[in-house]
Order: structure tokens, then C-alpha cells, then sequence
């Protein structure tokens, strides 16, 4: 005789697997990695920086 299963456990694992595979799939197509994340940071800062030594005082 087989082991009785939780539905409920079973149910939400199945749910949890589904937003998880979700989640991944929307960070593939629309997140950034950390570095590119810094990169692109760091050309705003320099951009940021280069534009205000351009500046005129009045």
C-alpha cells in the first residue's frame, strides 16, 4: 500500500515551482545583471560630472 500524500502540500509546491519558473523567466527578459546595473551607473555619474565642469558660474 502506497504512502498517503498532503494534496494541499502538493498543490502549493506545484504553485510555488510555477511562480518560481515565472519569476526566473521574467528576470532573463527584463532584469539587468549587477554589473551592467554598475556600468551603467557609472557612465551617468561620469556623463553627470562632465556636464556640470561645463557649466557657467553667473
Amino acid at each position: 500500500m502506497s504512502t498517503p500524500i498532503n494534496l494541499n502540500k502538493v498543490r502549493k509546491e506545484r504553485a510555488r515551482a510555477s511562480r518560481k519558473a515565472q519569476a526566473d523567466e521574467n528576470a532573463a527578459r527584463f532584469g539587468q545583471s549587477k554589473s551592467q546595473k554598475d556600468a551603467s551607473k557609472a557612465k551617468a555619474d561620469r556623463i553627470a560630472r562632465h556636464l556640470d565642469a561645463h557649466k557657467r558660474e553667473t
